[in-house]
């Protein structure tokens, strides 16, 4: 387990090429990944990852923000993805704690599909804090 660094930003835009087509959304622009690479380099988010021999297989992000919960950092647990292949390896569980632990924070969520509750509840995400929603303007 690592951090990924912007020297790790085109493996980094695989793993997140194949994240979007895996789960059926569009795949980012070109105008998307310029803000995502900026974003890194102002550590506005953080990503980590897994290597097998040297290449980049599973990814995950941390956006910190500060929670009034608890008057101290918290992080936002996003873009996690694990390449098919190194699935159910026991990565998921060591990336996340690994994400946790080197960010600096104090409380880590994450908002999913119902679908994918089970699996967030499997590797770490056991504490209900909830109704997560998205504000819509229309």
């Amino acid at each position: 387990m690592r951090r990924i660094t912007i020297e790790d930003f085109e493996h980094l835009c695989c793993l997140q090429k194949a994240y979007k087509q895996e789960i059926g959304e569009d795949l980012p622009s070109q105008e998307d990944l310029e803000r995502l690479r900026a974003a890194i380099e102002k550590e506005e988010i953080l990503f980590f990852g897994h290597e097998v021999n040297g290449q980049l297989v599973a990814c995950c992000s941390v956006s910190r923000v500060f929670s009034t919960f608890l008057y101290e950092a918290a992080g936002v647990f996003e873009d996690f993805y694990i390449l098919p292949q190194h699935r159910h390896q026991g990565i998921a569980r060591k990336l996340v704690k690994y994400a946790y632990y080197n960010s600096n924070i104090s409380s880590l969520t994450v908002g999913c599909a119902d679908c994918d509750l089970e699996m967030y509840q499997a590797i770490g995400f056991r504490i209900p804090l909830g109704n997560m929603l998205a504000f819509d303007d229309t």
